[in-house]
């Protein structure tokens, strides 16, 4: 299964709680932070409801 690089671009400061939960679910813990996680519905939903904050690639 192919992995994904999920890295923090924008901050969770002021952005609703569902947004923050789903960036520290995702193991990011500050800007410019790179977790890689297989790929996933699971992990491209949340990854779609926090677009604006991250960058993706395919690892």
């Amino acid at each position: 299964m192919a992995e994904i690089k999920i890295t923090l671009t924008r901050s969770g400061i002021g952005r609703p709680g569902i947004q923050r939960r789903i960036i520290e679910s995702l193991g990011l813990r500050r800007l410019h932070h790179t977790v890689v996680h297989q790929d996933s519905p699971t992990i491209r939903g949340m990854v779609n409801k926090v677009s604006h904050m991250v960058k993706v690639e395919i690892a």
